[in-house]
């Protein structure tokens, strides 16, 4: 069963949500940590609306519209929402009032938006969409789950699917993280770099009009035991989809620019990967759980433009397959393969 991307909605650190600034210019950062570039809400919701949402709804509401504004569609067949800190700005709120308030007399709506559901039921709202709608919280793998929950729905005829990957973050979870060392804690270019973003994907049995990509394989590895485990699980989604490793046109890895964290990357691009072509996708959206989400869109960008941003030099194209290598220390390692149409 083909499953394609029909469109796509990325609102991130880069100018995502027009193609033709991304394609010329890349947005660097000197600080801690990457900020989403904001659009004008006003083009997505009404106003009225837009005051009672957070932040994180914000960004995954405009991002799943713009998806299905692409393919044209008012409705999707059931909606998927991948996330794994949730709604950390009502998160805060919700905590800071209850020590200002010695936990009495508390608004409940901070607590009731902070739920890790509140983006996708948000989207189901908007649309007055009574499919099937499910939010997925499964750490590094959110995303990974959600996609296979996709291939599943789409089997049982329940598509189109809008597959979304939504995660944010604030000053105090930079602060707790960094103090874990996960993140770097000066302006100095080293150490991974936080990030957030909202990714939506419209997938489909049929192609539609005009169509990003094909979704060939997802498949997740949980705390390998060797390097050389990352790397037959490496040759085993090759070979279940018939293809050689030469055949990989272009690999998005989960470069975090420290040594310790890189080690699994490091090991990959000595032996599997020595001869392909790879692209550190984290230095584009920084370094979230549910990152991924930005690489597929960043992937099926590539493959439906066939052709590379100015800042990317030296790449070979037109492409026709992309492998995404995704992990979080050496605990969450996942492979999502996706091929040009």
């Amino acid at each position: 069963m083909k499953i394609y991307i029909r469109s796509t909605g990325n609102i991130s650190p880069q100018h995502s949500l027009d193609k033709t600034s991304f394609f010329l210019s890349r947005v660097k950062t000197t600080h801690n940590y990457f900020k989403s570039l904001e659009p004008d809400y006003d083009d997505f919701v009404d106003s009225k609306m837009i005051r009672r949402m957070s932040r994180v709804v914000k960004m995954g509401v405009a991002a799943a519209i713009t998806c299905l504004r692409q393919a044209k569609m008012d409705c999707p067949g059931s909606i998927l929402t991948a996330t794994a800190y949730g709604c950390l700005e009502d998160s805060d709120a919700f905590l800071r009032k209850m020590i200002e308030f010695d936990e009495k007399m508390l608004s409940p709506t901070a607590f009731i938006q902070s739920t890790h559901n509140t983006v996708g039921a948000q989207i189901a709202l908007l649309l007055k969409c009574h499919h099937y709608n499910n939010t997925i919280v499964h750490s590094s793998f959110s995303f990974e789950n959600a996609l296979t929950e996709a291939s599943l729905l789409l089997k049982d005829s329940l598509g189109p699917v809008l597959v979304g990957a939504v995660d944010e973050i604030t000053e105090d979870r930079h602060t707790i993280l960094s103090r874990f060392g996960l993140y770097r804690k000066t302006a100095k270019n080293e150490g991974n770099i936080a990030g957030e973003g909202a990714a939506f994907f419209l997938l489909d049995n049929e192609p539609g009009d005009s169509p990003q990509a094909i979704l060939r394989d997802v498949q997740t590895l949980h705390k390998p035991e060797t390097p050389e485990a990352i790397q037959d699980a490496i040759r085993e989604i090759l070979q279940t989809n018939g293809l050689q490793i030469d055949q990989i046109d272009l690999v998005l890895t989960a470069h975090r620019n420290r040594k310790k964290l890189d080690e699994a990357d490091d090991e990959l691009l000595k032996t599997v990967f020595q001869n392909n072509h790879c692209y550190p996708y984290k230095s584009l959206c920084g370094d979230y759980p549910t990152a991924t989400g930005f690489a597929l869109w960043f992937a099926a960008l590539l493959l439906k433009e066939q052709k590379p941003p100015q800042w990317m030099e030296g790449y070979r194209f037109p492409l026709k397959n992309i492998l995404i290598h995704h992990h979080n220390g050496n605990d969450h390692h996942s492979f999502i393969l996706i091929s040009a149409c």
